[in-house]
């Protein structure tokens, strides 16, 4: 498959052709049909997020169908229509993943910084982290909420039971 693949931070990304991914249990293969580039994948790209892992295939607004479903998953269907964001997988057994903040946790683990993202033809993602996309939305409209859109979500579902909130951003 053809990915765009960073090599080196600071350094234009690689078109290249790398094997499409192999689908894990837990898992979904999916065939990208939209990934928008976000502030953060240049964060990455720039190296001011460091330490990625290398070589990368950045992107985490991630919109496609799915392919293979690894063994285990549940709940989707081939040619599935669903997003991949940022937050790609946590331990799910600390404090901060029991209330809802999977984001601080420890073992959290990042599309398009920690593993491949949605720069390709393909990727896989853990199935507990993606989202189905309805289809009143384009893939275009759907991949900015798949990063923005979420947290202004995790936003609104903290202020619970507030009268007025504001989202500024």
């Amino acid at each position: 498959m053809r990915a765009m693949v960073m090599t080196k931070q600071g350094l234009p990304l690689q078109l290249k052709d790398i094997p499409v991914p192999e689908v894990q249990a837990g898992e979904l293969l999916i065939r990208v049909s939209s990934c928008g580039i976000c502030r953060t994948d240049l964060h990455v790209l720039d190296g001011d997020l460091t330490e990625p892992v290398l070589p990368l295939v950045p992107g985490h607004q991630i919109v496609g169908s799915i392919e293979a479903i690894g063994a285990g998953v549940e709940n989707f269907a081939i040619g599935q229509r669903v997003g991949v964001p940022w937050l790609g997988g946590s331990c799910g057994k600390c404090d901060y993943c029991r209330n809802g903040q999977e984001n601080l946790c420890d073992a959290a683990v990042y599309t398009g910084y920690q593993k491949n993202g949605g720069f390709a033809e393909f990727t896989t993602a853990n199935a507990g982290y993606c989202f189905p996309i309805p289809e009143t939305y384009s893939d275009m409209q759907a991949a900015p909420l798949l990063c923005a859109g979420l947290i202004g979500f995790r936003s609104y579902r903290q202020a619970m039971h507030a009268k007025t909130i504001a989202l500024y951003g």
